[in-house]
């Protein structure tokens, strides 16, 4: 099948940042095709009028939760609430059926700010990439990996056995892209940890963990004389295949090292300010040539899954605490949260509009209320735009999302399901009341 999507301001996040005023873009078999200025092709199946909207490279989730939505706004201000109520929560209440539905309605969420891949780390992450697949979202699920009682894996080594079956499971498929997720520097004994990093090099693939993000994890790690990064590489898993989370204390000398060995890095500005612990080394990061992206957390952390909140909140961080307003420019931003990504998760035909490309899309209208006037499209998708302004989404080449709407499913219905799942793992947070 033949799409041609005209009347676009095309953002092809190239090399040289392209872009084509009243452009059209060729989708066929889930890839793009072609695109150009004249010469419209006329031998389509269907063409889609872009209003004149922004068109541009899906966004990229390089860090999620997604599953976490029945925590939202649970103990936003509570401090230490990781220990205090989200892991004793989690190991009461959470169930194979919540981690489910709640990557549906993630996905909805994700799909509707035009996120088109997403990078995700929780429990019962088979049934998490079930979800992704049946909403049409392209997924790198993990399965948590971590040394406590958590659901469904009493054991490191039970999560480790549904790691394996994860990564067996969607092997080849074009939609799913199995990853591995130790917890995190301090949660995950070093053995599990060593078995991790042996299945990611078997089955090249990513290792995502979360490190240098807790300052009772850096004071732990200082008094042995070292850090997280470099206790991940005494244990081999500073490489290719790592990519590590949050990076906000990272030393000039972790830096050198993940460049030196080809680490990646997501940031996640939103979850991170939200809890006040601080704002990572991203202009020495991106000096170093470190390919990194933006991850918006879970719902519970970041609280919303929208990537221009991420946007936003990267720019405002990064120049205040560099006290340079010059600093990453917004077309920088925009590729960041598009292409960047894309590096991150090691997708090389992602990220950018060129012919061969997959066609994972968004188009942003110009009619809303702070879309007017648009000097620079860059500027207003990093400082004016929201997910409001979303009007089409498209992942392989069909239409997620048309009008601002969900094409094959309603989001009120998602959240009905959901809610109904809710009422066990609710009263079970009762007992949390006075933090929560």
């Amino acid at each position: 099948m033949k799409t041609l999507l005209k009347n676009a301001w095309i953002l092809t996040m190239d090399e040289l940042y392209t872009e084509i005023r009243d452009g059209w873009l060729m989708v066929e078999n889930g890839k793009v095709a072609a695109l150009g200025k004249d010469n419209v092709p006329a031998d389509v199946d269907e063409t889609i009028d872009c209003g004149g909207g922004l068109l541009l490279p899906g966004f990229v989730n390089a860090h999620c939760h997604a599953s976490m939505i029945p925590f939202r706004t649970m103990g936003d201000d509570c401090p230490d609430r990781l220990r205090r109520f989200l892991f004793p929560l989690e190991q009461e209440a959470w169930t194979e059926r919540l981690s489910y539905l709640g990557a549906r309605y993630a996905a909805a969420e994700m799909l509707l700010a035009g996120v088109t891949t997403v990078a995700d780390m929780y429990y019962y992450e088979n049934r998490v990439a079930e979800a992704f697949v049946e909403m049409g979202i392209r997924s790198f699920p993990g399965e948590t990996v971590i040394s406590q009682k958590a659901p469904g894996s009493d054991t490191p080594a039970i999560a480790l056995r549904r790691s394996r079956e994860l990564l067996e499971r969607w092997a080849g498929s074009e939609w799913v892209h199995p990853i591995l997720a130790p917890h995190g520097t301090t949660t995950v004994d070093p053995e599990a940890l060593a078995e991790c990093q042996q299945l990611a090099e078997t089955y090249q693939t990513l290792l995502t963990i979360h490190a240098c993000e807790m300052d009772y994890e850096m004071q732990l790690f200082r008094e042995k004389g070292k850090t997280p990064i470099t206790y991940l590489d005494s244990l081999g898993l500073c490489g290719p295949h790592l990519l590590a989370v949050h990076c906000i204390h990272l030393s000039q000398e972790d830096i050198a090292l993940m460049a030196q060995k080809g680490a990646r890095i997501c940031t996640c500005p939103g979850s991170n300010t939200k809890a006040g612990k601080g704002v990572a080394p991203i202009r020495e990061v991106a000096a170093a040539g470190i390919p990194f992206g933006f991850g918006t957390d879970g719902p519970s952390s970041g609280n919303t899954l929208n990537p221009f909140d991420q946007m936003r909140l990267f720019a405002v961080s990064q120049k205040t605490a560099c006290h340079d307003r010059s600093l990453f420019p917004a077309r920088e931003i925009v590729r960041i949260a598009t292409r960047g990504g894309a590096e991150a998760l090691g997708m090389t035909n992602a990220g950018q509009l060129r012919p061969g490309c997959l066609a994972d899309l968004l188009v942003v209208s110009l009619e809303g209320a702070s879309m007017f006037p648009v000097y620079n499209p860059y500027s207003a998708l990093v400082y004016s735009a929201g997910a409001r302004d979303v009007s089409l989404v498209m992942t392989g080449g069909q239409v997620r999302v048309r009008n601002g709407q969900l094409t094959a499913c309603e989001l009120c219905d998602l959240r009905s399901e959901l809610r109904k799942e809710m009422p066990s793992f609710q009263r079970a947070a009762e007992k949390y009341a006075d933090i929560i």
